[in-house]
């Protein structure tokens, strides 16, 4: 895994441990087409970094 899969990922954590912790809403969408908008996000972000490393 890349390192900075591993930060995000931890960071993603974090983020969820603090909000749990503080009693506060979780800072996503509670849809499932928000849910789904999300995960396209990450897809083009994911896969726009690829297309430019290739480059």
């Amino acid at each position: 895994m890349d390192a900075t899969v591993l930060v995000g990922m931890a960071l993603g954590v974090m983020i969820g441990v603090g909000c749990r912790w503080l009693d506060l809403p979780l800072p996503a969408p509670p849809r499932f087409f928000g849910a789904l908008l999300v995960v396209a996000m990450t897809l083009g972000f994911i896969g726009t970094d690829y297309l430019l490393r290739l480059v």
